[in-house]
């Protein structure tokens, strides 16, 4: 029989672990997180699906993106996220115990999409073409697959806090509902560019 003096000590154990090692992963998250992840990168292949090679390359606007341009962006910022996640993220060690992820995760997946807030690409993530425009989807997918795969395969991503957001430090598992989230934002420019009464009809 367990005394009730050991039931206690479990119980300090289990505190301290949890504040070494962070918060756990819960599976409901890992669901939730891999269901986004497939809705987003559907998302971008829907909105794209078909376009031809003019339809890829209009731009409403001389200032404004092209079709394969916010993909070629969405790939860029996708890619250099997982760099920093696998490279130095990873790497953090972890957050407070009491860190709020519930809430941290829920304004990631509110205001990343939000094209209210408008938002300037940083110098490295604005697109110069560097695909033909046909092959920009088939880019980001490449990069998705290589999410898809670190975030089922990775068991601690909550464990690890650090990098800087518009959110503070995120632990892994945000900043890849963060990169998520950014594809969702960036189909939402995809549309309005097919939106435009001059975008092509074939």
């Amino acid at each position: 029989m367990i005394s009730k003096r050991n039931t206690q000590l479990c119980g300090v154990v289990a505190l301290l672990v949890s504040s070494a090692f962070g918060q756990t992963l819960t599976q409901a998250d890992r669901e939730k997180g891999l269901q986004y992840l497939e809705q987003t990168r559907d998302g971008v292949v829907a909105a794209t699906k078909g376009l031809s090679e003019a339809q890829l390359k209009f731009k409403p606007a001389p200032d404004r993106w092209s079709v394969a341009e916010v993909v070629e962006h969405i790939t860029l910022v996708e890619g250099a996220i997982y760099e920093n996640v696998t490279e130095r993220i990873m790497k953090a060690p972890a957050g407070a115990a009491d860190r709020d992820t519930a809430k941290i995760d829920a304004q990631v997946l509110a205001r990343v999409p939000d094209r209210s807030h408008k938002v300037k690409a940083q110098e490295q993530f604005v697109p110069t073409g560097r695909w033909p425009a046909s092959d920009t989807l088939d880019q980001f997918l490449k990069v998705r697959v290589r999410t898809v795969a670190f975030f089922e395969a990775t068991p601690d991503l909550r464990d690890h806090v650090g990098g800087d957001s518009p959110f503070g430090p995120l632990d892994a598992y945000e900043w890849i509902m963060f990169t998520a989230a950014h594809s969702e934002r960036h189909t939402k420019q995809i549309l309005e560019v097919k939106a435009d009464p001059n975008f092509p009809k074939q």
